[in-house]
């Protein structure tokens, strides 16, 4: 299918994903009849809230119809019984079939994980019957790692996964700047890694929520990067959508890019995502489906 052309935009639109965090369940309920069933909804670990609170979130979107994937922070786990129960209650009680692992923040692990590979070596996932195993990717670097070293652990973990029964889907930052993520995806699929990615996009938002956020994860945010995506830095007032990112984006995919879908990010309300996300499809190819 040649690039760019409108039933390319309206398949990449429609396979999105949403970052649902446990306190905006109620806003996904609220607009949950917008959202095709089976849809992804990523719950993010986050400090302030505890395993009670993501587990009533996995809960939720499953009851809604969705497919729950809580992120498992691996420095932030304190145990390997902490894990297990974690991971005991979410497929029994939500269904989960699916997680998204991360490192985590801190500095010291609180237990025995000090890295997403770790939890995969404890053979946990498969043996709670976890089928997708979603791992980060970094288009824009990696601040402890070098280039190489960064290649060579994405594959050594969907090897391991693969390795274990399990499917690896990998999951990006969200950034600004297209161009860096396809030239990121060119160097994903010239190494033989062929796993389907979903590439985090920024929901539209306040331009001072986005660069609020891009501060706190570490995405690039320099004044060339922001006027690719359609922000003037001498202009910080009012929103900023992310057409033009994704516009590139779609563009510039090929059938040798493999499997990529958006993963939203929806910073100024899931809400604001949905409406951006069929104005974009209706644009693209007349439907507002």
């Amino acid at each position: 299918m040649p690039a760019g052309t409108s039933s390319q935009a309206e398949a990449f639109i429609n396979a999105f994903s949403l970052e649902v965090s446990a306190k905006a369940m109620p806003a996904l309920r609220a607009e949950a009849a917008r959202i095709p069933r089976g849809t992804v909804i990523s719950i993010p670990w986050l400090g302030s809230e505890d395993d009670d609170a993501r587990l009533a979130a996995a809960r939720t979107v499953r009851e809604l119809g969705f497919e729950p994937m809580p992120h498992l922070s691996a420095r932030r786990i304190g145990s390997h019984a902490a894990l297990e129960r974690f991971l005991e209650r979410a497929t029994s009680e939500a269904g989960v079939t699916r997680c998204l692992l991360v490192a985590g923040d801190l500095a010291t692990p609180a237990g025995p994980f000090a890295d997403s590979a770790s939890i995969i070596q404890t053979g946990l996932l498969e043996h709670f019957g976890i089928q997708v195993v979603g791992i980060g990717g970094h288009p824009e670097g990696h601040p402890v790692m070098s280039a190489d070293d960064r290649w060579q652990v994405l594959g050594r973990k969907c090897q391991a996964i693969e390795a274990r029964g399990m499917a690896p889907l990998i999951v990006t930052q969200f950034a600004f700047d297209a161009d860096t993520v396809l030239a990121w995806l060119d160097a994903l699929r010239a190494r033989g890694i062929t796993v389907p990615v979903l590439v985090g996009v920024p929901g539209p938002a306040s331009i001072t929520r986005l660069l609020r956020y891009a501060a706190m994860c570490g995405v690039g945010a320099s004044a060339s990067m922001l006027a690719r995506y359609g922000i003037s830095i001498g202009r910080l007032l009012g929103t900023a959508g992310p057409e033009v990112f994704v516009d590139r984006l779609v563009k510039g995919l090929t059938d040798a890019h493999g499997p990529v879908s958006p993963h939203f990010f929806p910073f100024g309300g899931i809400a604001p995502s949905l409406e951006w996300i069929a104005q974009y499809r209706q644009r693209v190819c007349g439907s507002g489906r």
